[in-house]
Parts: C-alpha cells; sequence; structure tokens
C-alpha cells in the first residue's frame, strides 16, 4: 500500500514536469516533431526520476541499517549486563581479539555480522527476534509499578505487556510524524525537599498549565499535549493502579482503567510527579500504593498530587471547614469530592495539610464512610483502552504501511475485530485496511 502511494505521487510528478516540457515547445514544431520530442523528454524525465528514486532507497537502506546497528548493540549490551558478563569475558566468547570489538558493537560504532549476531545469541541464550524486534524494550526502559499486594509474577507478566506498547508507540510515532518534545520539564526537586516544596510545586503545576477549577478533567489532555507524555489506559490485574516508564527519549504513564474516576485521577498525578523527577529522584520498581505514609519520595509524591488535583485556589469556594463534624462533614466531603473527581480521603488529608481540618477531626471520620464517595456501589464508567493519541498513531501507521492489521492486533493482544472497536471507541476513522 505504501509502495503504491509512493509510486502514484511519483508518477503524478512525472506527468507533471512533461506538461510542463511539452508546454513549452514553439507553436511552430509540427505533431511529428512534437511526438519524437515528447518520447525524448519521458525518457529524460525518467531516467531523471529512476536515478532520485534509487539515491531515496540508498538513503534509506542505509537509515534502516544504522539503526538496526544502534538496536543490536544496544540490546547486546543489555543482555550481558542481565547475564553479569563483562565485555572482555563477551569478546572471548565471541572470538574477538580484545574488548574494544565489544564496546563499538554495543555503542552502534560497528556492524554486527550474521555469523556474530547467531553466535551472540547462543552465548547470551536469546533467540534472534531479541536482538533485532523493534517492538520490544529490552535494554531500554525503567518502570516504577504502584500496586497493593500483588504477586512479583504478576507484576512482571504486566511490565511486559507494557514494554509492548510502549516499544510499537515509541517505533511508530516517528514513523507517521509523532516525535517526542526535544526536551523534558522537571519540577527542580529531590529527595531533601520539603513537602512545602512538593506541595507549592503541585499547586504551581495546576497554575502554569491552567488546569482550572477542576485539575482532574483536564490533567491527562495537558500531560500528552503540553508535556508529550504518552498515557495509556489499561487492564491491569487486580491491585496494580499505574506504572510511569522513562526512556531516553519518550516518558510514559498507564493507568488501571478499572479503578474508580477519583483513584485513577490520583494515579495520573502521581505518576506524573515520578516522570518531572525522575533523574533527581530515580523511583522504586515497585512501590506499595498509599494515600499516606511510605517512604519519602512517595510521601512528596502524593503531596504534589494533592495540591495539583485540589489546588488552594479551587478549594476556598467551598467556604470554611472548620465547624464541620459528624455526618454534616461526611456528607459535604463526600459531595464535594464528586465535584472535584477526586477520592474523599483525598480531599480529608488535603484540608488537614492547608490547616481547614485537625488531624483528630480526620481520624475520626471512619473510612467506610468515605468509599465510594459515600456509595454502595463505585459508580465508575471506564475509559477506552489505550488513549486517543496512541490509537491515532497506530491508525496512521497502518494507512502508510508501517504495520500491518495481524502485527497491530498481536502487539496490543486483540482480536482484528477488537481493532475496529477500539479505533471507534475513540472516534477515529477505521483504517483502509480494516
Amino acid at each position: 500500500m505504501r509502495r503504491r502511494r509512493i509510486g502514484f505521487a511519483i508518477s503524478a510528478v512525472m506527468s507533471r514536469q512533461l506538461a510542463q516540457a511539452v508546454s513549452r515547445f514553439p507553436a511552430t514544431v509540427g505533431p511529428y516533431a512534437r511526438g519524437t520530442a515528447s518520447g525524448a523528454m519521458v525518457m529524460l524525465v525518467r531516467q531523471r526520476w529512476s536515478r532520485i528514486i534509487f539515491l531515496c532507497m540508498q538513503a534509506g537502506a542505509r537509515f534502516a541499517a544504522r539503526h538496526a546497528t544502534v538496536l543490536i548493540g544496544a540490546r547486546i549490551k543489555a543482555l550481558r549486563e542481565e547475564r553479569g558478563l563483562s565485555q572482555e569475558r563477551v569478546a572471548r566468547l565471541l572470538g574477538f581479539r580484545d574488548r574494544q570489538t565489544v564496546s563499538a558493537i554495543e555503542t552502534g560504532a560497528r556492524r554486527v555480522t550474521a555469523p556474530e549476531l547467531v553466535l551472540a545469541g547462543e552465548v547470551l541464550g536469546a533467540p534472534l527476534d531479541y536482538f533485532t524486534d523493534p517492538f520490544l524494550l529490552a535494554g531500554d526502559g525503567r518502570f516504577c509499578w504502584r500496586h497493593s499486594g500483588v504477586e512479583p509474577a504478576r507484576l512482571a507478566a504486566c511490565e511486559r505487556d507494557a514494554r509492548r506498547w510502549i516499544a510499537a508507540f515509541r517505533t511508530l510515532a516517528p514513523a507517521v510524524g509523532r516525535r517526542a518534545p526535544l526536551m523534558r520539564r522537571t519540577l527542580g526537586l529531590d529527595r531533601k525537599s520539603r513537602f512545602e516544596d512538593a506541595m507549592q510545586a503541585g499547586e504551581r503545576f495546576a497554575a502554569e498549565l491552567s488546569l482550572g477549577e477542576v485539575p482532574a478533567i483536564r490533567l491527562r489532555e495537558a500531560m500528552e499535549r503540553d508535556l508529550g507524555v504518552l498515557v495509556l489506559m489499561v487492564d491491569a490485574h487486580r491491585g496494580i493502579s499505574g506504572a510511569a516508564c522513562r526512556l531516553p527519549e519518550l516518558d510514559a504513564v498507564l493507568i488501571a482503567r478499572g479503578e474508580t474516576a477519583g483513584r485513577r485521577h490520583f494515579d495520573l498525578a502521581h505518576e506524573l510527579f515520578h516522570v518531572l523527577t525522575w533523574d533527581a529522584m530515580p523511583p522504586a520498581h515497585y512501590e506499595e500504593a498509599r494515600d499516606t505514609g511510605g517512604g519519602r519520595v512517595e510521601r512528596l509524591a502524593n503531596v504534589f498530587s494533592s495540591a495539583a488535583l485540589m489546588p488552594a485556589g479551587a478549594l476556598v469556594r467551598f467556604g470554611s471547614w472548620s465547624n464541620l463534624s459528624g455526618a454534616e462533614l461526611i456528607g459535604r466531603l463526600n459531595k464535594i469530592a464528586d465535584e472535584l473527581r477526586v477520592t474523599s480521603s483525598a480531599l480529608k488529608w488535603r484540608l488537614v495539610s492547608l490547616g481547614e481540618l485537625t488531624a483528630a477531626t480526620a481520624r475520626s471520620v471512619p473510612d467506610e464512610a468515605l468509599r465510594n464517595n459515600g456509595r454502595a456501589v463505585a459508580e465508575n464508567a471506564p475509559p477506552p483502552l489505550f488513549s486517543r493519541p496512541f490509537m491515532e498513531v497506530m491508525r496512521l501507521a497502518m494507512d502508510g504501511g508501517h504495520v500491518s492489521v495481524r502485527r497491530l492486533a498481536g502487539l496490543l493482544d486483540v482480536t482484528v475485530d477488537d481493532l475496529t472497536g477500539l479505533f471507534s471507541s475513540h472516534g477515529i476513522e477505521q483504517p483502509v485496511e480494516l
């Protein structure tokens, strides 16, 4: 499909050039001479475009070869480090004279020959696809998972899925003209920062990105549009809230779409904190999901999240809370939490941090009274799977011939029929191939 489009485009340009050339013939030129000259012009134009096409193919081949060399080198390095092997040891196993050859391969300065790649797979214990498949995150991509009592094996399975989805986006987005931002934003916080600093950062974030009186509504859009963060709503195992992923050129956040809206929004802001502070405060691979307590980095993340979702300015319009207690306090917490699209528990502790409630008053409110914002059953309409920006890239990639429908279905772990529903759920026109 992609080749046909390129062919049509080149034919159109050739036709225009030929018509322009023929139109320049003097009016005195007879039909026979005009036809002979037109034939010569056809040959000339074809020769010119054949040369252009050949040069384009050469350039494309060089780019692809360079990309493959860098990719394979990074995968060899990742696998070597995972196996606990030194460059000297790998050099001996592969029959190289010194470790500098391995170093050159890992940095992409030296191409790996086919026999060397086969031997590397045998020595390092990996199939060839591991070294060459662009739809894998291997050798890069650090994750931080937020969960409650989930077994490591289940977390690892979720991460394998996440790596496949993010790798698909990372590979296909540049191919369709959707490049990641050149620069990353940071919060300027570190482990020594005070909780007051994190609170101020959350307030400023909401103000500078113009999140409005209900920041939860616009937070996801601001992350995608203004920060270039890939946000994916996913079907995660019970107990997994979400995750942040750091790549050299891309940041991604995954949120369990089965959570209530208030939980999703808090998790989104929490993972955003990790994205904006990753270099200064690299998070743990796995962390227990808690609204209060935990390690210092997690507490800073919670403070930032509360302030970003519930800025002091947005709470002023609801008046004073100091004289409320009992059922009246519970009712108001649940009502205002619904308006702000947060959980009642998160609102309660945010009011404590602002001095609107005392810690003793907050502890006197039973958790059961605030569960599901006071409802017997949680109201939850899960958002569509993945995200609109993600599915837009998948559609453009299919139409551009960068990925087949079956390959994409396999990457997203859905059926071909499910793909149709996925595009429709985001209001995206169906790809031609579907």
